[in-house]
């Protein structure tokens, strides 16, 4: 008996189609190279997956969930698409692959002849990478309680560094992967940072001002995959400095301890030019003036900034909370044709991922970027962490939302690269000041007897300061008392002309 047409073992290989048997479809010859080349390098000892597939028992245990979860897309774990643009490392399927997953389970999933079984990759024992250059890890752990809000944290590791370095690659491996969402990396050459990690009794500190914000090195997200930098491009690492960990922790149920080691990968020497980030909107959101009524199944903002100076691309990153639905960049040309950067249908908090363009992408002057963020808050959105569902605006905390896309340029000239900086900058400043502009004509037409016109962000305020209990929602007298500031408030406004 036939079936359809397979034309690819491995992963973005193609050969020519043939007919076969369904019989025919074994693990040696037909499966393994497919879940070797996608799902070993995580589904194997030491890696974040729950389970190995490196040898016929391990993938033969599971074949039935293998072709539900790859049939779905729900696995292999990759959110983005394009019609136009490759990305580097692709882990998509194709249809003839996940044909050949099902069809073996349909055969009774048999093993075939070991003598076709290919050599399982030579994949780097515990760093993706390799190993580093340099390995450094906290001090102590810090303890992450079982339940409660989420809690952001500074870190601080000193790196005694006598001669700058240049980065092309950071690899950050979480003690507790279960509890951190995210960490952003950043260096400090002032000792700050230093100072308000002795002033904590426990390890870290809670807030960082810019002072200890000397440089960013990017960062990690769940289901990031450390990649280096393309070409010659680096992060700047000044001898002398200090790492700082800002992570995020969402609580689990069960106590854990997060201890987490850091791998530095140098370049042999300074880059020759320097690169960019356009996101959009600016600030993941923040002045977008997010604020998604209840029940909301398409809440849009969009953004747009216009390049200054020719360009290429080479990364883009997604990022929102648990309501962000779909994320999407295109790129119109001067001459009106669009391309498509990015499309994440789906969008998943609990595996966010940068993307590297194959190939460095032109990005002529005059070129437009648009990104568009879709979120639902909606009782069908399974994601949806209230029940029923509830207003919710831009904030730091998880159930909070945010929402922007990054892109990573350098500018093909590289004396133009300030340039710029400085129009994005402007960029970033007019949308504060249509926000300013806007929460002022909201307002002054607020009702003054109804929480339902607050921002979103000044009702977060208020709740805060009425909440006398601490329980997070307000009693009916703690209402009463929140109402009547807020119409004297709104009172005192009008009478300002404000």
């Amino acid at each position: 008996m036939s079936i359809g047409i397979l034309r690819s073992t491995f992963f973005l290989a193609s050969i020519t189609s043939t007919q076969i048997p369904l019989c025919a479809v074994t693990f040696n010859e037909h499966v393994a190279p497919i879940i070797f080349e996608n799902c070993t390098s995580c589904h194997r000892a030491g890696e974040a997956a729950p389970f190995s597939f490196t040898n016929y028992k391990e993938v033969r245990k599971r074949a039935q969930l293998i072709a539900e979860v790859t049939s779905e897309r729900f696995m292999p774990p990759w959110h983005a698409e394009s019609t136009d643009i490759k990305f580097a490392g692709e882990r998509r399927l194709s249809k003839a692959q996940i044909k050949t997953l099902s069809d073996w389970v349909a055969a009774g999933s048999p093993e075939g002849d070991r003598a076709k079984l290919p050599k399982l990759p030579d994949f780097p024992s515990g760093w993706q990478l390799g190993k580093p250059d340099l390995i450094v890890e906290m001090a102590k752990a810090f303890e992450v309680p079982a339940s409660g809000p989420d809690i952001y944290r500074n870190f601080v590791i000193p790196l005694n560094l006598k001669e700058n370095k240049w980065v092309k690659a950071i690899e950050f491996r979480p003690g507790s992967p279960s509890v951190v969402h995210h960490s952003l990396f950043f260096y400090d050459t002032t000792g700050e940072a230093v100072k308000l990690d002795r002033l904590s009794p426990e390890p870290g500190f809670q807030r960082m001002g810019r002072f200890v914000r000397s440089g960013s090195l990017g960062g990690w997200a769940v289901g990031g995959t450390p990649r280096p930098l393309p070409g010659d491009l680096a992060y700047i690492l000044p001898k002398g400095a200090d790492l700082v960990l800002s992570t995020h922790f969402h609580p689990v149920g069960k106590t854990a301890k997060e201890k987490s080691v850091v791998g530095f990968y140098f370049a042999d020497k300074p880059p020759s030019q320097g690169f960019t980030d356009i996101q959009l909107p600016p600030h993941f959101g923040a002045t977008a003036g997010i604020d998604i009524p209840a029940g909301e199944k398409r809440y849009v903002k969009k953004d747009a900034f216009v390049l200054p100076v020719d360009t290429k691309a080479f990364g883009i990153s997604a990022h929102a909370h648990y309501l962000g639905k779909e994320m999407k960049m295109d790129a119109v040309l001067p001459g009106g044709k669009r391309k498509q950067l990015l499309w994440i249908k789906d969008y998943d908090f609990n595996w966010q991922e940068p993307y590297n363009f194959a190939e460095f992408l032109h990005l002529p002057k005059g070129t437009r970027i648009e990104s568009e963020i879709v979120w639902d808050n909606s009782a069908d959105n399974p994601n949806n962490p209230s029940s029923p569902p509830k207003r919710v605006g831009w904030g730091r905390e998880s159930e909070d939302e945010m929402g922007s896309i990054t892109l990573q340029v350098v500018a093909e000239q590289p004396q133009q690269l300030s340039l710029l900086k400085r129009e994005y900058s402007q960029h970033s400043r007019n949308v504060v000041a249509r926000r300013v502009r806007d929460a002022s004509e909201q307002l002054r037409n607020a009702r003054a007897d109804s929480f339902e016109d607050i921002p979103k962000a000044i009702l977060a305020r208020h709740k805060a300061r009425y909440d006398k209990d601490g329980n997070g929602e307000l009693s009916e007298e703690e209402r009463s008392a929140a109402l009547a500031a807020w119409k004297k408030f709104i009172n005192s406004r009008r009478r300002s002309g404000n």
